[in-house]
C-alpha cells in the first residue's frame, strides 16, 4: 500500500527505542480453494520511547513460529516486556535484551489456583498486590523517585516473595498437576528476570501496555472473522498499526490517513518520520500556534 514506507519507519522507531512491549494473537487466514481457515498470528510491538510508548506496530505472520519474533528482534537492544512464551524466553538469553516478564500473568496463575493451601496462596497474592500498589505510587513520582521506591520498597518485597515460593517448592509434597504447583514453578522459572524492571525507570512490572494495545484486534476479529490472504494480512497490519497508534494519541485516524496519503508521494524519503502520527500531531500543534501568534500580532 502507499502507507508501507510509514509502516516501515514506525517499525524502525519501535526497534530503536530501547523499551518494547510484545504480544501476539491468533487470526484466521482463509484456506486455499474454499478450504477451512488456517490459524495465523498478528504480533504487536509497542515502542517509541518511555513507559507508555506512542507506536503500535502490528506484524502479520502465517504461524506462531519462534523464527518470526526472532527475525523481527534480531538486532534489538534494550528492555523487552512479554509473557512466558518460549520464543521470548529464548530471546531473553541474549545479552543485549533485558527481559521483563509479566507479573500480571503470575498473579492470574495464583488466582486460578483456588482451593490449595489457601493461607500461603493468600500471602503470595498479597505480596503481588503490594508490588502493584507500590508501582502505582512510583509512576506518579519523578523517574528518580520511582527508582528509589523500587530499590527501597519493591526490591525487598520481591526478594521475600521469591524466597517464600522457593522455600515451599523445596519442602516438597506438592501435587504435580495441581494449578497451585504449576503457579509456583511458573513464578520460579521467571524469578531471575523479575528484578530487571527495578533498574530502568521506563520498565514496567507487567505487559499490560501490549495487552491493551492488542485488544482492539481481538474484539474486531469477531466482526471481520478472517483475513483473505497473506497479502491481506500484511495490509491489515499496516492499517492497524497506523489507526491504533492514532487512537492512542487521540488523533482522528481518517483525518490522518487522508492527509498523509495526499502528501506521502511528494515527501522526501529521508524525512518520512515527519509523517508518523506523533510527529504529524506535533507539527499540527506548532502550525496552529504559529497561526494564533500571527493573529495576535495583527491584533
Amino acid at each position: 500500500t502507499g502507507l508501507e514506507p510509514l509502516y516501515q519507519a514506525m517499525k524502525e522507531q519501535v526497534l530503536r527505542s530501547g523499551i518494547i512491549f510484545v504480544d501476539e494473537s491468533p487470526v484466521n487466514l482463509a484456506g486455499q480453494k474454499k478450504g477451512p481457515c488456517k490459524k495465523a498470528y498478528m504480533w504487536i510491538y509497542v515502542g517509541g520511547g518511555g513507559g507508555d510508548p506512542p507506536y503500535r506496530f502490528f506484524d502479520f505472520r502465517t504461524s506462531r513460529s519462534h523464527a518470526h519474533v526472532e527475525q523481527t528482534l534480531q538486532d534489538y537492544q534494550g528492555v523487552m516486556h512479554s509473557d512466558k512464551y518460549a520464543a521470548y524466553e529464548k530471546l531473553a538469553k541474549r545479552q543485549a535484551i533485558q527481559w521483563c516478564p509479566c507479573m500480571a500473568h503470575v498473579r492470574r496463575k495464583f488466582v486460578e489456583a483456588e482451593g490449595t493451601e489457601p493461607a500461603l496462596r493468600g500471602l503470595i497474592l498479597q505480596k503481588i498486590r503490594y508490588l502493584f500498589l507500590l508501582e502505582r505510587v512510583a509512576w506518579n513520582r519523578s523517574s528518580e523517585e520511582r527508582l528509589r521506591i523500587r530499590q527501597e520498597k519493591e526490591k525487598p518485597l520481591l526478594e521475600s516473595l521469591t524466597a517464600l515460593i522457593k522455600d515451599r517448592v523445596l519442602q516438597g509434597g506438592l501435587l504435580p498437576k495441581a494449578k497451585f504447583t504449576q503457579a509456583l514453578h511458573y513464578y520460579l522459572g521467571l524469578a531471575p528476570y523479575f528484578e530487571n524492571y527495578l533498574v530502568n525507570t521506563d520498565a514496567r512490572l507487567d505487559n499490560n501496555v501490549a495487552e491493551r494495545a492488542i485488544r482492539p484486534l481481538t474484539i474486531g476479529r469477531k466482526n471481520w472473522l478472517f483475513v483473505g490472504s497473506e497479502n491481506g494480512g500484511k495490509a491489515a497490519a499496516i492499517i492497524l498499526s497506523l489507526v491504533q497508534t492514532c487512537r492512542h494519541l487521540n488523533i482522528n485516524p481518517e483525518e490522518y490517513v487522508e492527509d498523509v496519503l495526499r502528501r506521502i508521494m511528494g515527501h522526501p524519503a529521508k524525512r518520512i518520520q515527519e509523517l508518523l502520527p506523533d510527529r504529524w500531531l506535533a507539527a499540527r500543534h506548532k502550525d496552529a500556534g504559529n497561526v494564533a501568534g500571527a493573529q495576535d500580532g495583527l491584533g
